[in-house]
């Protein structure tokens, strides 16, 4: 009898341990998320390949993002406005943005410096970026 006792005393600090957990998980933030997802050259220059997930309750009717693009040096290669368009609420979307005279090779690191649109019904100006996660599938390192 000692021995379920101690069985369900155990048993029952694995169920609130794993329901902490859940409730940790509950209440991280919800908020936009942004990975590169691909880097390649195209015919005009640099192609990137973004997704673009809104975890938000709100739907976005416009989203762009100031992206600074660093070398190997650490130096600016070039800053560009990446329109996302529309990001509806609880949705994933792929994007994807062609970046002229830019070669490929020369991109180490990319920056989300700003969110100079973030637009929707009842959406405060800086959701875009409060709470912005952020992650590569690439050689090329992305940071919000």
């Amino acid at each position: 009898m000692i021995y379920l006792s101690r069985f369900a005393v155990a048993a029952s600090a694995v169920l609130v341990t794993a329901g902490a957990a859940g409730a940790q998980d509950a209440a991280e933030p919800a908020g936009l998320s942004i990975e590169l997802n691909e880097i390649a050259p195209s015919e005009k220059g640099c192609k990137l390949t973004f997704v673009a997930g809104n975890a938000l309750a709100q739907s976005f009717s416009k989203v762009s993002f100031e992206f600074v693009l660093f070398d190997d040096k650490g130096l600016v290669e070039r800053m560009a406005v990446l329109d996302f368009r529309d990001l509806p609420a609880g949705k994933t979307k792929v994007r994807q943005f062609d970046l002229p005279g830019t070669k490929c090779e020369a991109v180490k690191s990319l920056l989300i410096n700003d969110a100079p649109a973030c637009i929707g019904e009842g959406i405060d100006k800086g959701a875009c970026m409060t709470g912005l996660k952020t992650g590569s599938r690439s050689a090329v390192e992305l940071k919000g």
